[in-house]
């Protein structure tokens, strides 16, 4: 039902109107991706909203039944591929623990200082699209010029630009180039100077404030409902990151430096303020792995042929868009029985149900765009 202007001067008159079903997808730009938002809408208003998912589902978990341990690692980097370090890290750090192996401590400080390098470029990335999607194209050159810098230090150490290959059972693929840890540290530098400038241009920018402050509000309620997590529950005041609260790799050792980002309002101002002020901190923690990397080897001898022994090991990471567990069920043999992965974009997509109805239609993108997601990392 809509409101219409009568006849007689003033007199609103209600106009009666029918719902309309309304397909977002699965091709649309603004979806990021193939997904699809089947819409109930009365005029403007959505009154439901349901996310349809699976239209770019590659059966990754099967095929990891068919691959020994080193080769699951190029399926694992993939679903989410703004975060391919972390993805294929989690894999390893599961094996590793049903093989009870100890890693070199330099491996450990490597793979800590990739894990943030790889959340700044997650970060950038988002940082960048999110404003084009509600009208602002500025900040995507700036957001991707730091990318660049973040990338080629990244590519340099990995030899792979998107994919990243760099992890391996029992440590890291080879020791890193000589001074690269001066570029990094360069690269760090250079990204601290310029995102203030970036900073400035949104942060109080009236019109993007107008566009995302209020909008799209998830409650700490709805985020526990939905197992929402990494910053966009932080973004809701659900102060919870496993770095600090269940630390692995050598987080336990930067607690001094490890800052967790929150916020309060759970709108779309604060998950993206979330995500940029995590930038800042990530680059104090690359700082600090910087300082405290050891000497030593990197990885661990293997044999031709690894063989998980027979039993179950789960191991959940801090990934940049959220909690991402990996569940090993191995019986004694080459290849996983069963690697079932839960990742971050697939519960966070889930809270669009709560999160749409009752909003204007053009909301939808800025809410949209807030949650942060790789389709990919939904479908697996």
């Amino acid at each position: 039902m809509t409101v219409g202007i009568g006849a007689d001067a003033g007199e609103a008159v209600a106009l009666p109107t029918a719902d309309m079903v309304l397909n977002i997808g699965p091709q649309h730009p603004s979806t990021h991706g193939v997904l699809r938002l089947r819409l109930t809408l009365d005029g403007e208003r959505i009154i439901t909203a349901d996310p349809v998912v699976g239209y770019m589902h590659r059966g990754a978990e099967k095929l990891f039944e068919v691959r020994d341990y080193r080769q699951i690692t190029v399926l694992a980097n993939r679903h989410d591929w703004l975060s391919a370090f972390s993805s294929e890290l989690g894999v390893v750090l599961a094996v590793e623990l049903l093989l009870g192996m100890e890693v070199p401590d330099r491996a450990i400080w490597l793979r800590t200082l990739m894990a943030e390098l790889n959340r700044v470029l997650n970060h950038l990335t988002f940082l960048g699209s999110y404003p084009l999607e509600i009208g602002a194209i500025t900040p995507v050159f700036y957001a991707f010029t730091e990318r660049e810098v973040i990338q080629a230090v990244m590519e340099e150490a990995a030899g792979g630009r998107m994919h990243f290959m760099f992890n391996r059972v029992g440590g890291v693929k080879e020791e890193v180039p000589a001074g690269w840890t001066g570029r990094v540290r360069a690269a760090t530098d250079g990204v601290r100077r310029q995102l203030p400038a970036m900073d400035r241009l949104l942060r109080g920018n009236d019109i993007f404030r107008a566009r995302t402050q209020g909008v799209g509000v998830l409650t700490p309620r709805d985020v526990a409902g939905y197992g929402v997590s990494g910053p966009i529950a932080r973004a809701s005041g659900v102060d919870f990151d496993l770095r600090r609260d269940e630390p692995y790799l050598a987080y336990g050792e930067l607690s001094d430096v490890l800052r967790v980002v929150t916020r309060e309002t759970g709108d779309c101002l604060a998950r993206f303020e979330v995500l940029l002020d995590q930038v800042y901190a990530s680059l104090e923690l690359i700082d600090a792995c910087l300082d405290r990397l050891p000497g030593g080897p990197v990885n661990q001898k293997l044999p031709k042929t690894v063989k998980a022994p027979e039993g179950a090991a789960y191991v959940w990471t801090e990934n940049p868009l959220g909690l991402n567990g990996y569940y090993l069920v191995s019986r004694g043999e080459k290849t996983p029985w069963r690697l079932k992965l839960r990742s971050a974009s697939f519960n966070n997509i889930q809270a669009l149900a709560v999160l749409l109805p009752g909003v204007l239609l053009p909301d939808l993108v800025a809410i949209l765009g807030s949650l942060f997601f790789v389709v990919g990392d939904i479908d697996r």
